[in-house]
């Protein structure tokens, strides 16, 4: 039998040599500290499975976060600059009458060096009359398409052009558009001028109407295919949910529609309904269902005369008329006196600044310049137009504020699940370091037995940690790089052999998945790995450094 006596001995013996070796300093120390902690590093990191795992756990977190930041991000940019496209960089707006003189306005702004271009514009509500006999309330703006071309990016919306390359999904060129096709170069330059061209039939000339660029989804005639445009001939949806063609006529080229609005005085009171009817030009595509579904573009021109906006003369009829002849059929009266002219007015003038890059701080910038130009205009006219305290200058991030704040409200929330759901690489961490400390039991006795302190055991396991989160972060960021740069093609993979469209470009109104891939936006995310792997290995090497070297070496 073993003597009890000898083994209480030995241990205490062990136990007054392990606290000797936590209190006397004099014990030999490992000479190269941080030496031991490298090596040891790269042993435990190139040696054992269980640390690739952890960093995988690292590289898909890390990947998921950023994949999923950049897709949020891109469509992000992608809502602010469809809604930029149509509305330049700041507006001065008096809804509803207007104001004049908004020639000398404009002749003001570019007369600026931060101002690139400006362009008036009328934006009231009415009714449009579609061919099918529907009746629709739409947004519409008059324009004068060259200038509100300069000022926006309207040139780029109109749909109906020649094209070169087919989407890339259009795999049999199916899109009507492919080729130069003269119809489509006509269409084109009509929509850039809001005028249709026709024959006229009483003289066979060649004459030019006054025309409207309504919204892609106006109509209703227009449906987005699974490749991503519009096929061009009408097309109605029957009671079972099909689509069918309607062999009537196409919307550009020969349909037409009824604009219905409601004029005001200058006191804002309602005068008398008024219809017009105009030929279609074009149809503009932005990007924004809301936009290409609710709004339509008139010639300025023709919206001013429906509106009473238009240029006018003051006669005086206080003497009242007098007939030049008494011949009862002699319906012939002396002209009145014109006794001044009302100019045109405007709700709007778009600006445009003269910046390549443009953001939220250069907007801020340019309105408060505009808003100084506005008060020189308004002191050059005073009484005659709004006062520069009442008159609205917005950016273009005021006037889409609502649906950007939305967009960004929903980016935060998705982020802040799938960082909390990261949350699980810190414990995955955590669970694979505690194992490997109970496994290295033995070699952190040794570690401790040649000198190398507590502070040295906990930074071996915090390097180690750190080491994984590095080589984590960076296999993500390559993943996740690899992922956003070829989502479009990953995504048509995954819809072709598993017939899952998350992005149906029949529901959506982009064809492509956007992506923004911020380095900043990347940087976090990476530090944030880094961070969790640390913090996977804090406990562990705390439990590590804590060992009693004695114990520890008699680990089994």
């Amino acid at each position: 039998m073993p003597d009890t006596s000898q083994a209480k001995s030995s241990a205490s013996m062990a136990d007054a040599g392990s606290r000797e070796i936590d209190r006397d300093d004099s014990l030999p120390r490992y000479p190269h500290p941080h030496v031991y902690q490298l090596l040891l590093t790269k042993r435990y990191l190139s040696s054992k499975i269980m640390p690739l795992l952890a960093a995988l756990a690292v590289a898909l977190c890390t990947a998921m976060v950023i994949v999923v930041w950049s897709v949020m991000g891109g469509f992000l940019v992608m809502l602010i600059n469809s809604g930029r496209t149509l509305s330049g960089d700041v507006s001065i707006s008096w809804p509803i009458t207007g104001f004049a003189y908004y020639e000398d306005l404009i002749k003001r702004l570019e007369a600026d060096p931060e101002v690139a271009a400006a362009a008036p514009v009328i934006e009231t509500y009415g009714l449009i009359g579609l061919p099918d006999g529907r009746t629709e309330t739409v947004s519409i703006k008059g324009i004068d398409g060259p200038s509100f071309s300069r000022v926006t990016d309207f040139e780029k919306t109109l749909y109906w052009r020649p094209i070169d390359k087919p989407n890339e999904k259009d795999t049999t060129r199916q899109d009507l558009r492919l080729g130069k096709h003269d119809l489509w170069k006509q269409l084109l330059e009509g929509g850039k001028r809001l005028v249709r061209t026709e024959i006229s039939k009483t003289d066979r000339r060649t004459v030019e109407r006054p025309a409207v660029v309504p919204g892609i989804s106006v109509s209703g005639f227009n449906f987005r295919e699974p490749w991503g445009f519009y096929p061009g001939l009408p097309m109605i949806r029957t009671t079972e949910g099909e689509k069918k063609p309607v062999d009537m006529f196409m919307l550009p080229v020969d349909g037409t529609v009824t604009l219905n609005v409601l004029p005001m005085d200058s006191k804002g009171r309602a005068i008398e309904m008024v219809a017009r009817t105009f030929p279609v030009a074009n149809e503009f595509h932005s990007g924004l269902y809301e936009i290409d579904h609710r709004t339509v573009f008139v010639q300025l021109n023709a919206l001013q005369e429906m509106l009473k906006m238009d240029r006018a003369a003051k006669i005086d009829t206080s003497g009242g008329s007098i007939k030049l002849s008494q011949n009862p059929d002699d319906e012939r009266f002396l002209p009145r006196k014109v006794i001044s002219e009302d100019p045109a007015r405007v709700t709007s003038v778009l600006v445009r600044s003269k910046r390549d890059s443009f953001d939220m701080a250069d907007a801020d910038r340019l309105a408060k310049r505009v808003a100084t130009i506005y008060e020189q205009f308004a002191a050059a006219h005073e009484g005659k137009v709004p006062d520069p305290t009442s008159i609205r200058i917005l950016t273009w991030v005021d006037q889409n504020r609502t649906m950007i704040t939305a967009v960004k409200k929903e980016t935060g929330l998705v982020l802040f699940i799938f960082c909390f759901v990261s949350l699980t690489a810190v414990f995955l961490v955590l669970a694979i370091f505690w194992a490997m400390v109970s496994e290295k039991t033995r070699d952190i006795g040794v570690l401790r037995a040649v000198g190398a302190s507590r502070s040295g055991v906990a930074g071996l396991w915090l390097l180690y940690g750190l080491a994984i989160g590095i080589a984590g972060s960076a296999a993500g960021f390559a993943l996740a790089y690899v992922v956003v740069t070829n989502i479009n093609a990953i995504h048509e993979w995954i819809g072709q052999h598993l017939d899952l469209y998350i992005w149906d470009p029949r529901v959506y109104y982009f064809t492509r998945i956007p992506s923004d891939l911020d380095p900043f936006h990347v940087l976090v995310v990476l530090c944030g790995g880094l961070l969790a792997s640390c913090l996977g290995a804090l406990w562990p090497a705390a439990r590590a450094a804590r060992m009693n070297p004695v114990q520890a070496l008699r680990f089994e």
